[in-house]
């Protein structure tokens, strides 16, 4: 029995996540529907990850804003 067969995430990375929402809705909105620094001033990836890898409640923001977008 496979413990991740119902986790619509399973397989994608962190950075795949964030990636897609950057390309679908630009650094501008994801700034603004998430309200973290790393998404506003001079944002970018490798910024973007280190913060997220380290802040749970903000990686669950992106996971969900994920989830909802696609």
């Amino acid at each position: 029995m496979n413990p991740q067969a119902n986790n619509p995430l399973h397989g994608l990375t962190l950075e795949t996540i964030l990636t897609r929402l950057v390309e679908h809705h630009g650094w501008e909105e994801l700034g603004r529907r998430i309200e973290v620094r790393c998404f506003l001033f001079d944002p970018s990836i490798k910024s973007s990850l280190k913060f997220l890898r380290q802040t749970p409640w903000a990686r669950a923001q992106v996971e969900a804003l994920y989830l909802a977008t696609f």
